[in-house]
């Protein structure tokens, strides 16, 4: 077996299972889950009828470089949305979700014999990129969020030493959990750092649809445009139709950015056997061309924040974030274990402790004494699992 394997944790779910074990929830309440990050809004009904028109495309290989279509109608989302011209032939390859990029990528730019190779990434975190680190070779490295700058990561606490054997560094905008978006300033920092040192700079931009803000939250293609970079060197973008078009069983995004990173991507990921399918290809130029269901979408994201953060805010440290789908809250007495685990045997409802997102670093778990609820249900289910958690906090 790979020794590599032997270096990954488990993940924050299956690390929450193996805690719930043997708690039984309060039967007399229907449960509801805001642990996991699942769109649970409807499907546009214009996916699904690309996909049943489109079935087909069952019968063809399909390219690892997807179809000349699909990744024009990427290129012209790219400039509606962010104002950036792309090459939709050397800057841009469709990709089965971020997830699977965000791993891969990390495959393909990493030289493990490198002395001290290093990926730098946020701290909490999406876990793919611990493990991505770990299975490429490298040791990850972890940037702690600050909650005195409403939880921005503080890149400046990176020793130089570390940048200095950085390969790969990923970053979070909107944020996962803490909803913190990048400004400029930010950008220009990071890009000076990846100047310095050679790094390539993986930007995971999954959540940028659902914001709360009049100004839509700043991409890095964006801000590299704005900082005069047009050739994006050494920064590749991450997005995916899963949170945008509530449409995470697709398995549908794309990567864009710096032209050479991605033609050796594209080698990789040609023997790494990830071509999308001709029926989802279809179904993800409707999506990508079509804005309606999006806005409609994120109107409804605002409804549920509206309603839900003022409630919990009245008794838990919690506020509305600049975007993403998650509250990032703090909890009574610094435990987010006992506090989630209590909460869901008296009140039935599922949440994720903060602790787990995260690793001490600097001697602080970032994620400590804090919880991530993912309002994806429902107006009704989350309104009724925020009133419960009132009640579970005011009984304490």
């Amino acid at each position: 077996m790979n020794p590599l394997l032997t270096r990954l944790h488990p993940y924050p779910f299956e690390r929450l299972r193996e805690l719930t074990r043997g708690i039984t929830p309060n039967p007399a309440l229907k449960p509801i889950g805001l642990g996991i990050g699942e769109p649970k809004h409807a499907t546009p009904e214009l996916i699904k009828r690309a996909l049943m028109d489109n079935l087909a495309g069952l019968a063809s290989y399909p390219a690892t470089a997807g179809e000349p279509k699909l990744r024009e109608a990427c290129a012209a989302w790219v400039q509606r949305r962010y104002g950036v011209t792309l090459d939709a032939a050397t800057q841009l390859l469709p990709v089965i979700g971020s997830r699977e990029a965000l791993f891969s990528l990390a495959q393909t730019v990493i030289d493990p014999n490198r002395p001290g190779a290093t990926v730098v990434c946020p701290n909490p975190f999406y876990q793919i990129y611990e493990g991505a680190a770990l299975l490429a070779g490298a040791l990850p490295h972890y940037a702690n969020s600050d909650p005195a700058r409403n939880f921005a990561v503080d890149w400046a606490s990176v020793p130089a030493e570390v940048w200095a054997r950085t390969q790969l560094l990923y970053v979070c905008s909107p944020g996962n959990p803490t909803g913190a978006v990048m400004p400029l300033s930010e950008w220009k920092t990071l890009f000076e750092l990846s100047d310095q040192h050679g790094f390539v700079i993986a930007s995971d931009e999954c959540y940028s649809e659902i914001y709360f803000r009049d100004e839509p939250p700043l991409g890095s293609l964006e801000a590299a445009t704005q900082l005069g970079r047009r050739d994006f060197r050494n920064l590749v973008a991450l997005t995916s139709l899963s949170k945008r078009s509530n449409v995470p069983g697709m398995r549908s995004g794309f990567v864009a950015g710096d032209a050479a990173v991605l033609k050796q991507f594209l080698l990789y990921r040609t023997y790494h056997g990830s071509a999308m399918s001709p029926v989802v290809q279809a179904a993800s130029i409707a999506a990508w061309s079509d804005e309606a269901h999006v806005v409609d979408n994120r109107n409804l994201y605002r409804t549920k924040f509206a309603q839900v953060t003022p409630l919990l805010a009245g008794v838990m440290d919690v506020a509305l974030p600049d975007a993403g789908f998650y509250l990032w809250a703090g909890v009574q007495g610094g435990d987010d274990v006992a506090f989630a685990l209590q909460l869901l045997a008296q009140y039935n409802v599922a949440v994720l402790p903060g602790s787990l997102l995260a690793r001490e670093a600097g001697g602080v778990n970032p994620g400590a004494g804090r919880i991530r609820m993912a309002l994806v249900a429902g107006v009704d289910e989350c309104l009724e699992a925020a009133q419960r958690i009132v009640s579970f906090i005011q009984s304490r």
